[in-house]
């Protein structure tokens, strides 16, 4: 039975709210003996009756973080068939600034009633207190009053950027007919101002880039340590985005050098091309990672891969094993499908060097980690 809102050694009573054969899954009512490591509520507006945002917002973030890494651990074995102790301090945080207002970007659904909010976990009912623990202070600040005009309709997105210029943007979008999206520019611009070292993107509100405040810049210089690119050098950085590993790896190879850069995304990609126009080494292709792998006609001295929750699979890391890259970094923020990647690779013979996880999502259940694979 896999319970919601609960600590390891509690004894609470809960309710069953599925049952799976073999497994159910159940959701807390009560504390009867609570873990030493409980606390109150770190987010005024998650738990069993809240919103689904802060799932883990109800225990101390040292305890959260050790879990983490047990929870990392635990995959590992289990699909990847890779031993990892992990650090005695759990998964690293990204940052000193502490488990809260870390988000720089949120997405809001609209409800029947016109009003934004949050979901209730695994509900189609929004909670409206715009309180998550997540948020900076002042970032949803006057938006339900800004949004009086806005021409919102039911079942509207609502994207709140605050970039790193200090600018908030909304951006409202609503699907229509025929896989259609109307677009409207509430508040600021479309496109907000993020940076990592001395350089600057221009990206869509509505696009990816990291939630948290210091990942992109963490994840950069962690990718560009472990990847270790030197002149001349032919890398590969798929499912690139906007291009935020590629600008590292294409300035360390130079212009002798070559950095292939491949997302679907359109939007990203275009800001990708845009940011690293003064960096003609960085080839940016708009295609999906198999398609552009498949395509290349020689290899690659090392790869970085970024992919989504899913993770690359076997045909892609088949793919790499066949191109014979020999020293690959791969980053998965979701356990269950970077463990198996992992088990993929050593599949391939490939050796695990380092592995790397971080509470990048405090006071939730998710995590980053960033795997490095030789052979």
């Amino acid at each position: 039975m896999f319970v919601r809102y609960a600590l390891p050694g509690e004894r609470v009573r809960v309710r069953v709210t599925a049952e799976r054969g073999s497994y159910w899954h159940a959701e807390v009512v009560e504390v009867v003996e609570p873990s030493d490591d409980r606390v109150a509520s770190l987010c005024p507006i998650a738990g069993v009756d809240g919103a689904g945002c802060c799932d883990l917002a109800f225990a101390a973030p040292a305890a959260v973080r050790l879990l983490k890494a047990q929870v990392v651990a635990n995959q590992l074995q289990r699909l990847g068939g890779h031993t990892w102790s992990g650090p005695d301090t759990g998964a690293d945080p990204l940052s000193d600034s502490g488990p809260t207002g870390w988000r720089t970007r949120v997405r809001l659904d609209v409800g029947a009633d016109a009003r934004p909010g949050f979901h209730r976990y695994h509900s189609d009912q929004l909670v409206t207190d715009l309180r998550c623990a997540q948020l900076p202070a002042g970032m949803l600040d006057g938006l339900a009053e800004g949004l009086v005009k806005a021409d919102l309709s039911p079942g509207a997105q609502l994207h709140v950027a605050v970039d790193d210029d200090g600018e908030r943007h909304v951006v409202r979008t609503l699907r229509q007919g025929g896989g259609k999206t109307a677009t409207k520019v509430i508040e600021g611009s479309y496109e907000a101002a993020q940076r990592v070292g001395a350089r600057r993107w221009r990206v869509p509100v509505t696009a990816f880039w990291q939630a948290h405040r210091d990942a992109a810049g963490t994840y950069s210089n962690l990718v560009a340590d472990w990847a270790q690119p030197g002149a001349g050098m032919t890398v590969w950085d798929l499912y690139g985005g906007t291009g935020v590993f590629a600008a590292a790896l294409g300035e360390a190879v130079g212009e002798s050098g070559r950095v292939l850069s491949v997302d679907t995304s359109r939007a990203a990609t275009r800001a990708a091309r845009a940011a690293l126009a003064d960096l003609p080494q960085i080839d940016v292709v708009t295609d999906s990672v198999r398609r552009a792998l498949t395509a290349q006609r020689r290899g690659a001295d090392v790869a970085v891969l970024d992919p989504p929750r899913a993770g690359a699979g076997r045909e892609v890391i088949g793919l790499l094993a066949a191109a014979g890259v020999p020293r690959i970094v791969h980053i998965g923020c979701e356990a269950a499908s970077f463990a198996r990647d992992i088990g993929l690779y050593r599949g391939h013979g490939y050796v695990v060097d380092k592995i790397k996880v971080f509470d990048a999502f405090p006071l939730t259940h998710h995590t980053e980690c960033v795997a490095l694979l030789t052979r």
